[in-house]
């Protein structure tokens, strides 16, 4: 793992995707250090003296490619006063600063791999998905579920990824029907929560997959329940349990 390193990055630009969540895009003063797929690293709004202490900070998921090192983005949603605090302050041309990268929750490509987001607990894979080629070493199934369509983040990289790769696919879950139902694709698309029933019998060789499961701590821990009742063992299960 590299070692983290403190950066002073400018806010680039902040897309609001409706209902309290957002996409920040930075651009780092120097190249960023070296990271994996499913790092995180902590952000603060508050100056930095680095002869001094690292002020309080959020962390939050790296959403963007590991081979494109001199821009970064985040997506997060207004859950607390931290969060609270971004969404009045942050705004285009502000400098903040970073450090990164921290983190063991990174795929490994060494089996049928199945990825369980929920909100935008989809960033600890968008590098991951970004990176997709056509020499995996087995199926990559993605079930990610949001509020709403307008909630699904990074829509058009995971359509495109899963159009030219054979061997991964996507499923949305839209919790609201806001007449989607009408038109969306039943193949791509369910409405209702996120749940491992709903996915079970689409899985390929299921009781050998790697689970990777992110989102909200009640989705976490309601999808390792049922896993573990369904006999998978707690090693092929894991979880980016800092958020």
């Amino acid at each position: 793992m590299a070692t983290p390193q403190k950066i002073r990055c400018t806010v680039k630009k902040i897309e609001d995707h409706g209902d309290h969540v957002y996409t920040v895009e930075l651009t780092p003063e120097r190249t960023l250090p070296r990271f994996k797929p499913g790092q995180f690293l902590h952000l603060t709004l508050d100056d930095y003296d680095p002869s001094g202490f690292w002020p309080e900070s959020r962390v939050f998921s790296i959403a963007s490619s590991q081979n494109c090192r001199n821009i970064l983005k985040i997506s997060y949603s207004v859950r607390g006063r931290y969060t609270g605090r971004m969404e009045n302050e942050l705004h285009e041309g502000m400098s903040v600063w970073l450090k990164l990268p921290y983190g063991d929750f990174v795929i490994q490509d060494t089996n049928n791999i199945v990825l369980l987001a929920g909100g935008t607990g989809i960033t600890a894979f968008i590098a991951y998905i970004d990176g997709l080629n056509n020499e995996l070493n087995g199926n990559v199934f993605l079930a990610y579920g949001a509020r709403k369509r307008e909630l699904l983040l990074y829509r058009d990289l995971i359509d495109a990824k899963a159009k030219a790769n054979e061997r991964f696919r996507s499923l949305y879950f839209l919790e609201a029907d806001n007449g989607d139902s009408n038109y969306l694709n039943p193949n791509e698309f369910l409405i209702g929560c996120l749940s491992l029933e709903s996915i079970w019998n689409q899985l390929q060789e299921s009781q050998g997959a790697i689970y990777y499961i992110a989102g909200p701590p009640a989705m976490i821990q309601s999808f390792t329940i049922n896993l573990l009742s369904k006999n998978i063992k707690q090693e092929q299960i894991k979880v980016d349990a800092w958020e």
